[in-house]
This record gives structure tokens, sequence and C-alpha cells, in this order.
């Protein structure tokens, strides 16, 4: 079992990425601006925190095991992704050497994913703007933590394919790291029941420290 602070528990992602932590047995703390929008917390403790204050961070991060965030921000505020992996990774390094600091693992994007043919996800016609600000935010996010050396915060970033979207629980998925993965119809796409499913398997596994990680059917 980890204890497990987690940012953005309200959202898609992270209400299921709640849920399949706490159904694997894991204690999870739901760090959340407003409790009461989080209306089905199941067995997880419920606290008001911010994402976006490092020391808010650090608060909820101490004696935890992994602090998990699936922080998504409001629209127009795509740079709020850079601003909470900075504020995260420097909550979590202000704990201090001498104390265990918790790993962290993000919510990522698929812009920055290589696409088959070869050019980038985000490189492809047709995609809107306030689009294309969010994919290049999860970028700038990623370059940020590529800089954090492992050994200060033990990081990692799940990059979703192309369309994730609710769905079935399957269980099932591929791994790669920096190319988009698709089936055999050319499709990438996952549910997001899997997307928590590969997520909590990151967090009993500890795979890709220091890296980023892509999943996909």
């Amino acid at each position: 079992m980890s204890k497990i602070a987690l940012f953005g528990a309200t959202g898609t992602i992270g209400s299921r990425v709640l849920h399949e932590a706490l159904d694997r047995g894991h204690q999870v703390t739901a760090v959340v601006h407003d409790p009461a929008k989080l209306t089905d917390p199941g067995a997880a403790s419920v606290v008001r925190g911010d994402v976006l204050d490092p020391a808010s961070v650090a608060g909820a991060a101490a004696g935890q095991d992994l602090v998990v965030s699936a922080f998504r921000p409001g629209d127009g505020e795509a740079g709020a992704l850079v601003a909470a992996v900075k504020s995260l990774i420097g909550g979590v390094q202000s704990l201090g050497a001498d104390t265990p600091r918790p790993r962290l693992i993000t919510v990522g994007g698929a812009g920055s994913l290589r696409t088959p043919a070869g050019p980038m996800v985000w490189d492809q016609a047709g995609i809107p703007e306030p689009v294309l600000a969010v994919m290049h935010a999860h970028g700038e996010a990623l370059d940020f933590l590529l800089t954090v050396p492992v050994d200060e915060v033990r990081w990692t970033c799940l990059s979703p394919p192309a369309r994730v979207e609710p769905g079935e629980r399957t269980g099932t998925y591929r791994l790669g790291l920096d190319n988009l993965i698709v089936d055999d119809a050319g499709e990438s796409r996952i549910s997001v029941e899997d997307y928590a499913v590969a997520l909590v398997d990151e967090i009993e596994r500890d795979a890709h420290a220091g890296k980023r990680f892509t999943i996909g059917y």
C-alpha cells in the first residue's frame, strides 16, 4: 500500500485515478481547492490545497509516498500547466534532502509525441489554437521536468494517446516512450479508466523514473 496525495481529483482523469488507487488498497488524500466539489471521495481523505502554491504542495506531500497531479487548467489558462509542474517540484524539493521525498507522477500531454508518419502530434494540420496552446504548455512542462535530476525528485510523466475519453476499464494497454501508440486501424486512443489503470500500475511498479512514457490500445 502506498500513501498518495492526489491533486486534480475532481477532474475526468483524476477522479478515475482516485477510485482505481482506492480499489487497489492504496491510501489516498485528495487535495482540492473546494472539498465540496469532490462529491464521491470514497474512502479518501479530503484536504484543501493549491497545486500552484509550492508551500501548499509541500504540506500535502509531507509524509506521503507519492504525489500525483492530474491538474487541468481552466479555459485560456494553459500556462498554468507549467506553473503547476514547477510548483510540484519546488514543493517536494522543499521537504529537504534529509526527509524522505515522495515520488511525483504527473499527467502529461500527447502533443510532443511523434506520430508514425514522423511529425509531432502538435505539428499536424487542423488543430484548434486553444488545443495547441495546451499541447505546447504540456511540452514546456515536460522540458522542465527533464532538467530535474531524478535523485532530487523521482518524477514520472504519463502522456495519453491522441484520444482519451470515458469508456470501459479493460485493464489492458500497450506501453511506449516518445512515439504515439496507434492500433491496427491507425487510431491512437485509450479510455480514461484504462489511463487510470496505467497510472496506478506505475505507482506500484516505479518503472519510468525520470522519464515520460505513453500508453494506448
